[in-house]
């Protein structure tokens, strides 16, 4: 057995202080990454033999990669390519485009942990016309009311938690607090800044979306991105122009469908609502069990689920999680049930529900019709008709822009503005999002969501569903089910005790 490090991210800075020492070199460059790994299949050589003759002939590996890649279609070796943008001064509405994609993974600045400066992104469509000053002058206001929340906060907080204020070790902790309840009455138009990385793959995809994008900071975003990467790997990133499934889909859809919205109007706004489950969710879970546990095919092991009785069924399931501590994952075969939410949440939450990739989020445009989430901080200051009066102001603002040039105008809604998002995902990822964002220690707003996704799955799905918490309540659950805590809990806290 061998194994050999082929590469690894090093910084640009870096590399172009090597060049410097020892000049210019060629296979600087993942492209010999991919072009060697694609020859796998048919060359006998080693692979680290393959990886040094790509290193030596780069423009042949260029060929190799362009052939391989795009004439044969095996486009998954292009996915051994993988880039570091740094990416700043882009608006938190385009950084929400920039973050759609799957198999990616970015850290974003934080609005929570950050204290805003005024700098925000006026966009292209905006610029030049007479809504541009309108746009300006509110963005102001807006950022006004940031700074004065933020004091009169900080100051709440601190009272409220004279215990933690009086530490100043915790004294950021306090200010985090009232910088991301502040943070709602930013506008959508803040510039923010995310370190991404990427495939190069993903990477073509991401700027044929980019270019088909109808906003023009999202194009210009695209643009730079491959100026970036197109002197260093020109081979693997070749179909990146717009298309017209991507610029005339979503707009045709809603040409044909427009009539069928006409004079219906949604009165009670529900936050969290599953629209879809499977009605034998439990028994799936067992089903799926029990054919990796056994050696029957799927639809006997189905028969044998419907008819176990519950005490059996518990006893499955809890072979499933007496091994587990917080940080586990459930076992893939909680993958098989599927569920649909349909969920009203504020821009500053979606910003963290889109985190979860691996779930379908699909979602509408912001719409100030759907109300606001307001701190209830705000409220315990007796700020919440000031944060109203800057609301109205807002969306006075957006009828005017969106009247003309309605692309721009979610720009100046800000991150107490909500949007209706659709979410399916699976049990298993549910159970991630319950542990990471129920946790006392995740911001308020996405704890109450996930909290209400949570009970509306252990209404459809009990047995199934009984662990799902966030990990501060996890030793706490697994005691109630178990009558003791998790083995390593155990061993870190030897006195812990049964429960009688």
């Amino acid at each position: 057995m061998k194994v050999y490090l082929a590469g690894f991210n090093v910084d640009t800075t870096v590399l172009k202080e090597l060049e410097e020492k020892s000049g210019k070199r060629e296979d600087i460059t993942p492209e010999v990454l991919s072009a060697a790994y694609a020859r796998i299949s048919r060359d006998p050589r080693p692979i680290n033999e393959i990886r040094a003759d790509a290193r030596k002939e780069v423009e042949r590996s260029r060929k190799s990669n362009q052939t391989i890649i795009f004439k044969m279609g095996h486009h998954s070796v292009a996915e051994h390519a993988i880039f570091n943008f740094d990416i700043l001064g882009v608006s938190r509405l385009a950084m929400e485009e920039a973050e759609h994609f799957r198999l990616c993974s970015y850290t974003e600045k934080s609005q929570r942990y950050i204290t805003l400066d005024k700098d925000f992104v006026i966009p292209e469509e905006i610029k030049g016309t007479h809504e541009e000053a309108l746009f300006v002058k509110t963005i102001h206001l807006q950022n006004e009311a940031y700074f004065k929340l933020f004091e009169k906060l900080k100051d709440y907080v601190f009272k409220k938690h004279k215990d933690l204020a009086a530490d100043p070790k915790k004294h950021n902790l306090l200010e985090g607090w009232a910088k991301e309840d502040a943070r709602y009455i930013t506008a959508l138009a803040t510039e923010s800044q995310v370190g991404m990385t990427i495939n190069a793959r993903v990477l073509e995809l991401l700027l044929r979306r980019f270019a088909s994008s109808p906003l023009s900071e999202v194009k210009n975003l695209g643009k730079l991105i491959f100026e970036q990467v197109n002197p260093i790997a020109p081979s693997i990133v070749i179909f990146r122009e717009a298309n017209d499934r991507d610029v005339k889909t979503y707009p045709e859809l809603r040409e044909v469908t427009k009539d069928l919205f006409e004079k219906i109007y949604e009165k009670k706004i529900k936050e969290v609502e599953l629209v879809e489950y499977p009605e034998d969710g439990d028994k799936l879970i067992l089903s799926a069990l029990l054919h990796t546990a056994g050696n029957l095919p799927y639809k006997k092991c189905k028969s044998i689920a419907a008819k176990l009785r519950r005490k059996k069924s518990e006893e499955i399931l809890k072979a499933t999680w007496r091994n587990m501590q917080f940080y586990d994952s459930m076992l893939r075969e909680f993958e098989y049930v599927n569920l649909t939410f349909n969920i009203v949440l504020s821009a500053a939450c979606f910003g963290q529900l889109k985190r979860h990739r691996m779930s379908t989020i699909t979602s509408q445009s912001y719409d100030p019709n759907l109300g606001l989430t307001i701190p209830e901080s705000i409220k315990e200051i007796g700020m919440e008709k000031y944060f109203r009066e800057i609301i109205d102001k807002t969306n006075d603002t957006y009828a005017v822009i969106n009247k003309k040039i309605p692309f721009a105008a979610p720009y100046i809604l800000t991150n107490a503005h909500r949007k209706r998002v659709l979410m399916r995902l699976n049990l298993r990822e549910l159970y991630h999002i319950s542990r990471l964002r129920e946790d006392q220690h995740a911001q308020w707003d996405i704890q109450n969501i996930s909290a209400a996704m949570s009970k509306e799955a252990k209404k459809v799905m009990p047995l199934a569903s009984s662990l799902l918490c966030g990990k501060d309540k996890y030793n706490e659950d697994y005691q109630q089910i178990f009558g003791q805590l998790p083995a390593i809990t155990q061993a870190v806290l030897p006195g812990a005790r049964k429960i009688q």
